[in-house]
């Protein structure tokens, strides 16, 4: 069997930097289980000497980002913005859509994350026939919270439930929410939904000797949300239900120096995030292109998302 480029064992040893450059890049998974097989290390472990690795192989040894996976340099370039004060960074997604396929992974990742219930959508994909019959493409254009640096959104919340925070992302507080919507009708893009309380289960029978009653199948539904760094339960005052809701990039995984799922979960490696006030971050380098374009920019919103074409 050949071995992945940059794996080169000898006596039962891996060259160090060669194994750190090919679990990087796409060969990344074949070497990672040659290694767990050779270090007998549990999953927990082996995460952490990957990634303590990868810190070492990129400041330590200097190597070029641009030589790392795309998702891992991004990863690196997140937990590099994460040493900076949160008012000095600038998270921004940069969406290209000749990457994008419309295979919705990223709508069905965020909704796994954030445990969303039925009609309440983050990131919808939104699909668009273009051309001349018999000429006719598709074209899939994944539209997320802008995270608007003006969000019209803001204002019009009578009781201040919708706020900027320190880090330029626009927050919900559940506990603070009235519902009345008017968020949901300032906001230009359509990316605000309400929590009418819907569980997926919700319509299926109830009887005895069911495998999955409905009582029993919704519990998963009925656990708390995790959002914005905060727990918040499916009943009481401070439920989501009843409440406006919206995507917030994912802020809990990035605290913690992880992607947003939508981020990881995109096939075509489409969807693209990190700090746009570090000139060597990807992001940075991406929405100086000339092919950049942000929607409905002529509103001055100053939106946070980017869309290559």
């Amino acid at each position: 069997m050949t071995e992945p480029k940059g794996s080169q064992p000898s006596g039962g040893d891996l060259n160090r930097r060669d194994f750190l450059r090919s679990l990087a890049g796409v060969g990344g998974a074949a070497v990672a289980l040659q290694v767990l097989d050779q270090l007998s290390l549990d999953p927990e472990q082996a995460i952490s000497s990957y990634e303590a690795q990868i810190q070492e192989l990129v400041y330590a040894e200097g190597t070029n980002l641009e030589t790392l996976d795309v998702l891992e340099r991004m990863r690196v370039e997140l937990r590099r913005a994460l040493q900076k004060k949160p008012e000095e960074r600038r998270w921004v997604m940069v969406i290209d859509l000749r990457k994008c396929v419309g295979c919705h992974a990223c709508t069905v990742a965020c909704i796994a994350e954030n445990k969303l219930p039925p009609g309440v959508v983050y990131r919808p994909v939104i699909e668009e026939e273009i051309g001349t019959y018999p000429n006719v493409a598709r074209r899939f254009v994944p539209r997320p919270c802008m995270q608007c640096e003006n969000p019209p959104c803001v204002p019009v919340c009578p009781v201040g439930a919708t706020y900027t925070n320190e880090e330029g992302i626009v927050e919900m507080n559940y506990s603070r929410c009235i519902g009345c919507r008017y968020c949901i009708t300032a906001c230009p893009y359509s990316a605000r939904t309400s929590d009418f309380g819907l569980t997926y289960t919700q319509a299926n029978a109830n009887a005895e000797g069911l495998i999955l009653s409905s009582d029993i199948a919704d519990n998963y539904e009925r656990a708390s949300n995790f959002e914005y760094g905060r727990e918040y339960p499916r009943e009481g005052r401070n439920s989501p239900i009843g409440n406006a809701r919206k995507c917030h990039f994912c802020q809990h995984r990035i605290l913690e120096g992880q992607l947003p799922a939508c981020v990881t979960t995109c096939i075509g490696r489409a969807t693209l995030f990190g700090d746009a006030n570090d000139p060597e971050s990807l992001v940075a380098e991406l929405i100086a292109s000339p092919n950049v374009m942000r929607l409905r920019e002529e509103l001055g919103t100053e939106p946070r998302v980017y869309y290559l074409t």
